[in-house]
């Protein structure tokens, strides 16, 4: 029987045929397939990152194989840090070599502001506890951090305190944990053994604001051979960490080299002389009614070669406040503030060198010169000299009176000088006036020939030119601007100042130098030195320094030394004559010696005047021995009365000590 087989319908047959389909939920899941363009960014990304660590490994390679030895030495470098030691300045010693500055060492407080501590509050505590120990203001070492700061300099330390005294030695060292950056150094102050023994002169050293711990000379001797004195500061190093804060005491690598030895000209004996011998000129000036007089100054020299022997300065003060910590209430003790200077008088001005004053009848020996070599009068002629005098071509009439109003009678040129006859010598500033112009101004001409109105070269500053007046300086000093009312008549050159300059007065000034450099040329017999102070300089271990040499006298072109010759007669007339201004000083000194007073009026203002009121200065200026000099010496006392009264007793003073011979009695007489 054959079999029968049942066939699914068709409909059946066709949806049994078909794949099922997926529900939407599965299809929006797709499987990761890695595409071959994916495969090749995996490839390079892979490739990059191993030759960024091969190169990165051959890096640390090379740093650590070949060049381990040079940055291992550039890491040991950095832990240590050189930092300045001071030298100690140079010593100054006189002629004969006693010191005149030297130096001592001390122990100073010193603070590197990198080794302190970094957090603010901590800072400020150090600074307190340390202003404290040392006495200085806050605000001081704050400043003195804020410059290192700008400098960029902040392991160089920074001077606290030059010198420390026992118990806060003692309190720092004990305590030293609490003061990090805080080193005890040695250092040097100067020391004068003389107290104010030329203070001016000698000068003082300080701290250079443009190098740190580095002392320069400021003024005086310091300053114009602060090159010998300065030495050459060494070199010490102190182990420091990645801050640089130190972490070592200072180990001296190169040891400071010490200044040189400067040797002035200045004879110890001389000064201390010159220096009490002024006090007793304005001691006199004030017993004899001069009650305003305060001040001067003398110089010594020598008239060979222009070295100075003595340069004194009153009033003086004492140069060891400015030996360590400088404060204002130190120098204030002193007068050497703005605020209290005007009422010392001004004691740092160097009036012997940079001091100026009419020099009155102490100049009618150059007027003396230059009428002579202008062939305006006979030296041995009898001209009047008389109680008064009026210039012909002066239309003002001014009636000029002689300082002896009772005199009347003949005098040559040599008692002229002696006696210091003020009209004979208007009569020859008149002479001057009268010369046509084209002889130009003879006076000036002969001043500036034996250094007035220009610096005297000295090796020493600062110093004061004085001034010469001309014709044109009347023209320049009054102009429409200055004088708006008078300028016209004010800028002409009239008979008056002829006059006036002729005996010293009017708008001449000079130095106590350049009158003393003057004389010198008359007692040498024309020869014009050069003033210096400086002697020779010498090494630590004594051996001489090369210096330029001063310069070498030389003769002032023109002069006639026969013109000379009377000037020096009436120079020693004066000294020796009975009737010669200073001959109750010099009359009966043991050594001959000749030379001329000076009273010279000078407008200034005292204390309690406002506008200011004419004082007498009190000048003389001299030689000797008259026929061989050796010793010149100028004196001057502000305030100080007649010439012959307080100045010139000053002078015999300095004169006495020279020729060590005892001060005969003085017999004061008046005197221009």
């Amino acid at each position: 029987m054959a079999s029968t087989t049942t066939r699914p319908p068709a409909r059946l047959r066709s949806l049994r045929a078909r794949p099922e389909e997926p529900d939407a939920e599965t299809a929006a899941v797709e499987p990761y397939r890695l595409t071959p363009k994916l495969s090749r960014r995996v490839a390079l990304l892979g490739g990059l990152v191993v030759i960024g660590f091969a190169a990165l490994l051959m890096r640390l390679w090379a740093l650590q194989v070949l060049s381990g030895a040079h940055y291992a030495a550039q890491a040991q470098a950095n832990q240590v840090r050189t930092v300045r030691v001071q030298a100690p300045r140079g010593p100054i010693v006189d002629r004969n070599g006693n010191i005149l500055v030297s130096n001592q060492p001390v122990t100073s407080v010193e603070l590197s502001p990198s080794g302190m501590p970094k957090v603010y509050a901590l800072r400020v505590a150090e600074l307190r506890r340390l202003s404290h120990v040392a006495r200085v203001p806050v605000r001081r070492l704050t400043k003195l951090i804020l410059e290192r700061r700008k400098r960029g300099d902040m392991l160089d330390p920074i001077v606290v305190r030059t010198e420390a005294t026992g118990p806060m030695l003692t309190y720092l060292q004990e305590r030293s944990a609490q003061f990090p950056g805080l080193t005890l150094a040695r250092s040097y102050v100067r020391r004068y053994p003389h107290g104010r023994l030329a203070a001016q002169l000698l000068g003082y050293d300080g701290q250079n604001t443009h190098s740190a711990g580095q002392v320069i000379g400021l003024t005086g001797i310091e300053s114009a051979f602060d090159t010998y004195l300065r030495g050459v500061p060494g070199a010490a190093r102190v182990r420091v960490d990645s801050l640089g804060r130190p972490r070592s005491a200072r180990l001296l690598t190169t040891p400071p080299t010490p200044g040189q030895t400067v040797r002035l000209t200045i004879d110890t004996r001389l000064q201390i002389a010159a220096q009490n011998a002024l006090q007793y000129g304005i001691q006199l000036a004030i017993n004899n009614g001069q009650w305003a007089a305060d001040g001067g100054a003398i110089v010594a020299l020598s008239p060979k070669d222009g070295s100075i022997l003595a340069l004194a300065s009153s009033p003086s003060y004492d140069p060891s406040v400015y030996s360590g910590r400088v404060t204002n209430h130190k120098l204030a003790s002193q007068g050497l503030t703005t605020g209290t200077a005007l009422a010392r008088n001004f004691p740092s001005l160097d009036r012997a060198v940079d001091g100026t004053y009419p020099p009155g009848s102490t100049f009618k020996p150059l007027t003396a010169i230059a009428a002579l070599q202008e062939h305006l009068i006979n030296p041995y002629k009898l001209y009047p000299c008389t109680g008064t005098y009026t210039a012909p071509e002066d239309t003002s009439h001014h009636v000029f009176h002689n300082w002896d109003r009772f005199v009347s009678e003949g005098m040559n040129l040599p008692t002229a000088i002696a006696r210091s006859c003020d009209t004979y010598f208007y009569a020859v500033g008149n002479k001057f006036y009268e010369l046509p112009k084209g002889r130009g101004q003879p006076i000036q001409r002969w001043a500036r020939a034996f250094g007035f109105g220009k610096r005297s070269g000295v090796d020493l500053g600062p110093q004061n030119s004085g001034l010469v007046p001309t014709i044109g300086y009347l023209q320049h000093r009054f102009t429409r601007n200055t004088d708006p009312t008078n300028w016209r008549v004010d800028r002409i050159w009239k008979p008056g100042d002829s006059l006036n300059l002729s005996i010293g007065q009017g708008n001449l000034t000079v130095t106590p130098l350049q009158m003393a450099r003057f004389y010198a040329a008359i007692a040498n017999g024309g020869q014009l030195v050069t003033p210096h102070i400086l002697m020779g300089v010498e090494n630590p271990n004594g051996t001489p320094v090369l210096t330029t040499p001063p310069a070498a006298p030389r003769p002032v072109p023109g002069l006639d030394p026969a013109n000379l010759k009377v000037v020096q007669q009436g120079l020693f007339m004066g000294t020796h004559d009975s009737d010669g201004t200073s001959f109750g000083v010099f009359g009966d000194f043991p050594y001959p010696i000749a030379g001329k007073t000076g009273t010279a009026q000078k407008r200034v203002t005292l204390p309690g005047d406002t506008g200011g009121v004419e004082e007498d200065q009190s000048w003389w200026c001299g030689y000797g021995p008259a026929n061989d000099a050796k010793i010149v010496v100028c004196a001057v006392i502000e305030n100080g009365g007649e010439g012959g009264s307080a100045a010139a007793p000053a002078a015999e003073r300095v004169f006495a000590k020279f020729f060590n011979v005892p001060v005969p009695p003085t017999v004061f007489v008046p005197s221009d």
